[in-house]
């Protein structure tokens, strides 16, 4: 009988199906419920195991080992009161596409300042250079003014 050589190849792991459990990271899973509270009051105590938060931004700082809440750094929920609300949550596939064209520079000055201004003309409230005798507020702020007002919060026509 002839024995024939062959290569063999081994689809095994060198470890025999042991796990690495060092690969594993697991954060805050180590220890008792008591070792974690002692841990959480003094976090000096064990500097090799650091708490770690999973990208959770604090809500304070700690100055000179006190920690300070920033009312600003807490996160707030404005929710809408939606109590007779006539529409549903729920937008169906089947509802038309809504296209509308780039809001320009000329439709922000017709929905502003035209009326206005073609109201002026018919009742003849325009000086002599076309500006208005009784200017409304609008009319009366500066180029600073305006561009400031433009970018605070809420200030969007639409």
């Amino acid at each position: 009988m002839f024995h024939i050589i062959k290569r063999g190849i081994s689809t095994t792991t060198s470890l025999s199906g042991k796990k690495n459990f060092r690969k594993f990271l697991l954060y805050n899973k180590r220890g008792t419920r008591i070792f974690k509270q002692q841990r959480a009051a003094n976090p000096d105590l064990y500097p090799d195991m650091p708490i770690d938060k999973r990208g959770v931004r604090d809500t304070g700082v700690t100055i000179d080992g006190n920690f300070v809440e920033i009312a600003e750094k807490i996160p707030e929920l404005i929710v809408p009161n939606l109590e007779g609300c006539k529409f549903k949550p729920y937008v169906s596939y089947k509802a038309p596409d809504v296209v509308q064209s780039e809001f320009t520079s000329q439709d922000l000055f017709n929905s502003v300042y035209a009326q206005k201004i073609i109201a002026d003309w018919k009742s003849g409230k325009l000086n002599d250079d076309g500006s208005p005798m009784e200017p409304s507020a609008e009319e009366m702020q500066s180029a600073e003014e305006a561009w400031i007002k433009a970018r605070k919060t809420g200030s969007d026509i639409f």
